[in-house]
């Protein structure tokens, strides 16, 4: 499975953006997906993630970002609203699917990344 993430741009504090995410390659089902924020200096942290189970939102973002996934496209959204400088950084999409019918093996792929910053 492979992630193209896209959206990703400079915007004022207070400004609004939406990442989009879509897996494609082979594959018997997709699991979860979502994304992460990782800023200068700082690990890799949950934003959102979205499976067979309610969104599971990071603390930080929580009423602030909204994300809905297309199943027939095999695409997630990121709705950012009232950004804040702490939310720059890099956002990585994340997958989890099982790649064969028949076994219950479960695995993760990353997006390559989408930059995003919030500036006064």
């Amino acid at each position: 499975v492979q992630l193209q993430a896209s959206g990703g741009g400079q915007v004022q504090i207070g400004g609004s953006l939406r990442l989009s995410c879509a897996a494609s390659g082979r594959f018997r089902k997709l699991n979860d997906m979502g994304w992460y924020h990782q800023g200068l200096g700082k690990p890799r942290e949950l934003v959102v993630t979205i499976g067979d189970r309610n969104p599971q939102y990071g603390d930080s973002v929580q009423g602030r970002f909204t994300i809905s996934r297309d199943y027939a496209r095999n695409t997630v959204y990121l709705q950012m609203n009232d950004l804040r400088p702490e939310d720059t950084g890099v956002y990585y999409c994340i997958c989890k699917y099982n790649p064969y019918y028949g076994r219950s093996e479960e695995r993760t792929t990353w997006g390559q990344g989408t930059q995003v910053t919030v500036s006064s």
